[in-house]
């Protein structure tokens, strides 16, 4: 059982997860700290997780004025449960609907796969959430085919 336990001070926050992003703009810094499974930022493997069987479990923190661009997970859900400041998420659904709303501490939202969303911390301070996905590996997100990380290969 001690193979199902992830304790905090074992866990270290990842900025390479999605340094390519950041390294085409310092804006999309942002860390990931896994606890179950290795979420959706393309991680292949980390030795330090709870082995995932359904959904993966992670922190994220998004420093002032950080964002996360847009993307879409076409095969699973994604939670997102603020535990410390504010971001404002943005859902672009089919047929132009777009949504936005803005989440604080111990607000979540769960957005369906198959839509694009974004985050932006809106503000002066780290944000920190909980972020859960619907399966034990989900397929990497991509990107709208018009937004310039699209283009960029993932290193």
């Amino acid at each position: 059982m001690e193979s199902r336990v992830a304790r905090f001070k074992t866990r270290t926050y990842d900025w390479d997860a999605l340094k390519f992003q950041a390294d085409y703009d310092p804006k999309y810094a942002r860390a990931q700290c896994r606890y179950m499974g290795t979420g959706g930022a393309g991680v292949e493997h980390d030795e330090n997780v709870v082995p995932s069987e359904h959904f993966t479990f992670s922190t994220m923190i998004l420093p002032a004025g950080s964002e996360g661009p847009p993307h879409i997970h076409i095969d699973v859900e994604e939670v997102f449960f603020m535990l410390r400041g504010s971001i404002r998420l943005i859902i672009d659904g089919d047929n132009n609907n777009r949504f936005e709303t803005i989440l604080k501490e111990r607000d979540l939202m769960s957005v369906p796969p198959g839509v694009y969303r974004e985050l932006v911390n809106i503000g002066k301070e780290e944000a920190l959430m909980l972020v859960m996905l619907g399966s034990k590996k989900p397929v990497i997100p991509t990107y709208p085919p018009d937004h310039p990380l699209a283009q960029l290969k993932r290193k």
